[in-house]
């Protein structure tokens, strides 16, 4: 009998061990989730179907050979975003502000304009593209029909739910990208292929690879981006009242910076592993089957389907849509935030629509916008193309000025970025600034033929 107690007891013991671990994983687990912010809604969202669309054509036009643009590309977000994030956080104010408040007007206005206008068109194509994806799985109703209802449940979202709810929202969003990763279980992926191509850049002298190359770094590194992640961070100083600008509380700056710096690294190296994982999946299935029949997500999520499976086909047009839920409210909102820092007008989705007017105005101008391009049946390709075209623009003068900013000490005061950080900012600039140049250049040589 006493040994019968004694087993009882360990096993008591045992299992008391087993669920305070469990107890304290799942603790970790949420202390992680709970450290992750704008830096994982700003990098999830810089997967939206045109970005999807960009990795799917790279993949199927030329397998895995541009594998390696997505580690090449990963510590260039990563510096240029968490530069994004620290002048938010150190100043209070969004990027616009501060353009605003140290440079003369005449900077700030054009890239304010050129970058709403980027926005609108780059969001209606991906209104677009959840449209086609909700038509491969529900066919019966037309593609406006949808358009209309993303294009309302994004902007009212916006408007009616918290600040803290909204953000906690877009958090789960960029769950809805795992789907990629579910996708890569059902095709047949050659790994050692796939390895030597990441570690081992593939070079050509082709028009059509430099083309996709520099594709790929107008998608992974983009203007709304940058305004979107600094955003943020001053909405967590407003809506949080034991966080403020470091530049008026630096004590609390080593625990914010080194939270920046998480958060953003985390994000960014997810955005490109759903991009790589995208890549991957078409690279595998569609390479060499059917030469230019990808060109939007839709597409080759319908050349997936007799390759793949309905499985495959249904979790990237699932995909397709959970991004988009997530990368339309943010085009919206960094081109609003951008415009009414801007004009001076109260900004913020920690106010209520009622106290920032012109802000949620905008948000609502950008979206309607958007899919009214849609359902009046402008070419989305074409839309991506002029959203490329202007984001080129707008980029490296917005890099440049960042990495300025932020080694000025008026702007950050004792937080200013200095050593190998701003020697990769300004690294990250220039490669961005040989790749705008030889995206413009391709299009006129383009037109010109």
């Amino acid at each position: 009998m006493a040994k019968t107690l004694a087993k009882s007891q360990r096993r008591l013991t045992a299992g008391s061990r087993e669920l305070a671990q469990g107890a304290g994983n799942l603790r970790g687990v949420r202390l992680w989730w709970s450290r992750l912010g704008a830096g994982l809604i700003t990098g999830a969202s810089d997967d939206d179907p045109s970005g999807i669309a960009t990795y799917s054509q790279a993949g199927a036009q030329f397998g895995y050979q541009l594998a390696w643009t997505m580690l090449f590309t990963y510590p260039l977000m990563v510096v240029i975003q968490d530069i994004s994030a620290r002048i938010g956080r150190v100043t209070g104010q969004g990027i616009a502000g501060n353009l605003r408040q140290h440079y003369p007007i005449w900077v700030l206005q054009p890239i304010v304009w050129l970058l709403f206008a980027a926005n609108t068109l780059n969001l209606g194509a991906d209104l677009g593209a959840m449209a086609e994806g909700m038509r491969l799985l529900l066919p019966a109703l037309p593609g406006w029909v949808w358009i209309v209802f993303f294009g309302f449940t994004c902007t009212l979202t916006q408007m009616l739910l918290s600040h803290q709810v909204y953000v906690q929202v877009l958090k789960w969003l960029t769950l809805a990208l795992l789907s990629y990763f579910g996708v890569l279980v059902v095709v047949d992926v050659h790994w050692l292929e796939l390895g030597k191509a990441m570690l081992i850049p593939h070079w050509s002298f082709g028009v059509d690879f430099w083309l996709m190359v520099v594709a790929i770094l107008g998608t992974t590194i983009s203007p709304y981006l940058f305004f979107w992640q600094a955003a943020q961070e001053v909405e967590d100083t407003k809506s949080d009242p034991q966080r403020m600008p470091l530049s008026r509380n630096p004590s609390q700056g080593a625990s914010a910076l080194s939270r920046i710096r998480w958060d953003t690294v985390v994000g960014m190296a997810f955005s490109n592993l759903v991009g790589l994982a995208i890549l991957v999946a078409t690279a595998s299935t569609l390479h060499g089957a059917k030469p230019g029949q990808v060109q939007t997500a839709a597409q080759a999520a319908q050349a997936l389907r007799p390759l793949a499976g309905d499985f495959a086909f249904a979790l990237f047009a699932l995909g397709m849509i959970g991004t988009g839920l997530l990368s339309v409210p943010v085009l919206a909102g960094s081109a609003a935030y951008a415009l009414g820092e801007a004009r001076r007008w109260p900004v913020g989705l920690a106010r209520k629509p009622s106290r920032a007017k012109g802000f949620y105005a905008a948000i609502a101008l950008a979206t309607a916008a958007g899919a009214l391009a849609n359902v009046a049946a402008i070419n989305p390709m074409k839309a991506l193309l002029w959203a490329a075209v202007l984001n080129g623009v707008v980029a490296v003068p917005v890099m440049v000025l960042l990495v300025r900013m932020a080694a000025n000490r008026r702007v950050m005061d004792r937080f200013v970025v200095s050593g190998p950080w701003l020697l990769l900012g300004w690294i990250a600039t220039g490669i961005m600034a040989c790749a705008t140049l030889g995206w413009l250049f391709s299009i006129v040589a383009g037109r010109a033929a």
